[in-house]
């Protein structure tokens, strides 16, 4: 078979359900590592173990990984991203440990919340005011703590091909305490073609499951991730600096 030949659909459902018991299994290892293996490592090694856990998964998805650009060697620092699906977590995590700050319903989710646990995340009610300052003070108690924190300051996923307007309240952490921020760019695109792909979209009426289940039925897929170079605000005020990292990812993307 030939990669550009459309494999029919037995082949592409028997490849999703190979794929998505690779991907259970993995899961059901993690949970194991978290439950009874992360009380006895050292915070570096469950940096480490995290990064290699979601290195891992991707590759049970069928998804390759392409680092480009240079990450931040240490923090603090922090990462804002353009947010396409659910995978951006995952991606982000196997090209670089970093804690997230990711919506509080992320940790009701079977076997997931307890993985976002285990990697530091920190959680936002996102249709709350009050709980983004509560939240803005925990970044910033990262950050000083010397962190790699990293944000997707669209708020909600898009299709990847466009990007929403970056919101501006999470930099004020970055701000308080002077730290650096980084740009970075994920896309994802199909491994033979170099086209992009809507295969790990999670937007509009999809619901997890499917997006999931169109990603293990999908040819092989390579998610890019591209990290700009690291800035400070240099006089400019949240909302310009969140307006000029929405521009410094759009480059990174199209680049």
């Amino acid at each position: 078979m030939t990669p550009s030949a459309a494999p029919p659909r037995w082949w592409r459902l028997l490849r999703g359900a190979w794929r998505g018991v690779r991907l259970l299994a993995h899961i059901a290892g993690g949970l194991w590592t978290y439950h009874l293996r992360f009380p006895r490592l050292s915070p570096v090694q469950r940096q480490a173990a995290v990064q290699a856990w979601a290195d891992g998964m991707l590759g049970k998805v069928g998804i390759t990984l392409q680092r480009l650009g240079t990450p931040a060697a240490a923090g603090p620092v922090l990462l804002v991203a353009n947010h396409i699906s659910w995978l951006d977590i995952v991606t982000m995590h196997a090209a670089r440990y970093c804690r997230f700050v990711s919506k509080a319903g992320i940790r009701q989710w079977p076997m997931v919340g307890s993985m976002a646990d285990a990697a530091g995340t920190l959680y936002i009610q996102r249709e709350s005011r009050r709980d983004a300052m509560r939240v803005v003070h925990q970044m910033a108690e990262s950050l000083r703590a010397g962190d790699v924190v990293a944000v997707f300051p669209e708020g909600t996923t898009s299709d990847g091909m466009t990007m929403l307007p970056f919101h501006a309240n999470l930099l004020q952490a970055a701000i308080a305490v002077n730290a650096p921020v980084q740009p970075v760019a994920i896309s994802y695109v199909d491994a033979h073609t170099g086209e992009r792909t809507l295969a790990p979209c999670y937007i509009g009426d999809d619901t997890l499951l499917v997006s999931i289940w169109r990603t293990l039925t999908a040819p092989a897929i390579q998610a890019v991730v591209h990290y700009g170079e690291l800035q400070l605000p240099q006089g400019r005020d949240r909302r310009q600096w969140a307006a000029d990292l929405q521009a410094d990812v759009a480059r990174l993307r199209a680049g």
